[in-house]
């Protein structure tokens, strides 16, 4: 059983990797890896059924089985029975949910309930805090990082910029634009957000939209985004920053 659901996983994944779909469970950097573990295990899958019946468990020790078979369960037996059971319902339940739904990128409302679990998401950098950092190829991410902790706003005042996101609103009627941030992999994304002059009822929310637009910085120091075109789009294929 566990050879099969280890051969079917790696199946699964392969065909998400040479169909580009796996970037949406993982970063680019990790699919290769990825990729090769699945061949390792299906290498290893095919040698297994080479083996003779029997033989993995075959020690060379013949005398004693009969006592073995008859002896009476005991606790430790009991719990590796459970434990084993257990594995292969979880694995299976895997399995059936990678085959059946269809790959899909994590939802608005994740991301939404994401925000405030980490602040800046590269925070650190002395080229962005000092605002000495080139803005040329920035992403939402990167802007996340620079609106969270540049000392020295005036230096990015008049920026220009052209980010792709979705719509999430803000705690004071305004209007955010966000883009999930992956290290690794789907479980430790986190969302970078940009607040961006926009009318709060002209999209909805988890609309996908391309904003053309000018860094400003406030008296306060603040930095937001004034947009010179906004507008919607579908969902982009890859739909996370790196």
């Amino acid at each position: 059983m566990g050879i099969g659901l280890a051969t079917v996983i790696s199946v699964v994944t392969l065909g998400l990797g040479l169909t580009g779909r796996l970037n949406l469970y993982i970063s680019p950097e990790s699919v290769w890896f990825a990729c090769a573990a699945a061949v390792v295990t299906l290498a290893g899958a095919i040698w297994s059924c080479t083996l003779p019946l029997g033989e993995e468990d075959d020690h060379g020790h013949d005398h004693g089985d009969s006592h073995e078979a008859d002896a009476a369960p005991t606790p430790r037996r009991s719990l590796a029975l459970a434990g084993t059971v257990t594995g292969g319902v979880v694995a299976s339940g895997v399995v059936i949910a990678a085959l059946v739904l269809p790959p899909a990128s994590l939802s608005v409302e994740l991301a939404m309930s994401r925000v405030g679990e980490q602040t800046a998401l590269f925070a650190g950098a002395d080229d962005v805090t000092l605002g000495v950092a080139d803005t040329a190829t920035f992403g939402v991410g990167d802007w996340a990082s620079v609106f969270a902790t540049a000392t020295n706003t005036a230096a990015y005042d008049g920026k220009t910029v052209t980010l792709t996101g979705f719509v999430t609103p803000t705690d004071a009627d305004g209007v955010n634009l966000t883009r999930l941030v992956i290290t690794h992999c789907v479980i430790d994304a986190q969302p970078a957000t940009l607040p961006v002059t926009i009318d709060a009822g002209e999209f909805d929310t988890g609309q996908w939209v391309e904003v053309e637009g000018t860094v400003k910085a406030d008296a306060d120091g603040s930095l937001h985004v004034e947009p010179t075109t906004v507008t919607a789009i579908d969902e982009p294929s890859d739909p996370y920053e790196y």
